[in-house]
């Protein structure tokens, strides 16, 4: 799998719930992809199969026209359709997929350019590293409204889970720019951006401003 690109320090995780109307929405991730983050991931979980693969279609074609990398979430044979650079997948769906579907699995992901999971633990990030993940994301590290009343892990959590692994580790969960130095100087690779990226008026600006 290929190493992950130490300038391109930004993710971006979608949520077109935080859009007026799919229209708005596509528009917003052709902004964000022009802006050069490292990858857009398709989030979108609310959707079925069927759905998320034809909104994946769009969403990765848009990518492609400005070299931005697509991921998709949770859903392997959709990766597989749309020829995307990665496939990110919540540790435990990961795991269950490659027990599940070893050959099927294993044919999937040796076309990979980039695996990932969703981390929440040192054990966590272990497993992920021990299934073939190429970066993991980690959090939730700071207080953030998609996860209210959940008390962030904080910055001690994210060294530990770095120290823990040889692979990239992305940070998510109420990350600012003026918190950002704080999870560089713990090791991260760089940042996971949902609702800041949504909702913002100049994508590009905003990611500058994490470099």
């Amino acid at each position: 799998m290929a190493q992950l690109q130490q300038d391109r320090n930004i993710i971006c995780v979608t949520n077109r719930s935080l859009c007026e109307d799919i229209s708005v929405f596509f528009e917003k991730i052709r902004n964000i992809s022009e802006a050069a983050p490292y990858a857009v991931i398709l989030r979108e979980k609310d959707l079925s199969e069927e759905e998320y693969l034809s909104l994946a279609l769009r969403v990765s074609t848009l990518c492609c026209t400005t070299g931005t990398k697509f991921f998709v979430h949770n859903h392997p044979k959709a990766a597989l359709i749309c020829s995307a650079d990665g496939l990110h997948m919540p540790l435990h769906r990961l795991k269950e997929y490659i027990d599940n579907s070893p050959e099927e699995a294993a044919q999937l992901l040796s076309g990979l350019h980039h695996l990932g999971a969703s981390c929440h633990s040192v054990e966590d990030a272990l497993l992920a590293e021990s299934l073939g993940c190429n970066y993991i994301v980690a959090g939730h590290i700071f207080d953030t409204d998609c996860k209210k009343g959940l008390p962030g892990r904080g910055v001690d959590f994210l060294k530990d889970v770095i120290n823990a692994v040889s692979i990239p580790v992305f940070a998510i969960g109420g990350i600012t720019v003026e918190n950002y130095p704080k999870i560089k100087e713990a090791g991260a690779s760089g940042a996971c951006l949902m609702s800041s990226l949504m909702l913002a008026d100049d994508p590009k600006e905003l990611i500058s401003s994490f470099k």
